[in-house]
């Protein structure tokens, strides 16, 4: 059986931590940077954790992560 292909996209996004969850980086952060404040932009430095919801999809995404 052949092995099965992560998805590329999300294997960008996401990476897997020690007790099985997903980081990943907050969104905002590309553009329109001035009207935004210094706390938040500075907030969405620090990488989060995906939420539960969301990881039954993670992990199909990414088989070997």
């Amino acid at each position: 059986m052949p092995k099965m292909k992560s998805n590329r996209g999300a294997a960008k996004r996401f990476r897997k931590t020690a007790s099985g969850g997903f980081k990943c980086n907050a969104s905002h952060r590309r553009h329109i940077l001035t009207k935004k404040s210094t706390k938040r932009k500075r907030q969405l430095r620090s990488p989060s954790m995906i939420h539960a919801s969301d990881l039954k999809s993670a992990n199909r995404m990414l088989p070997y992560a």
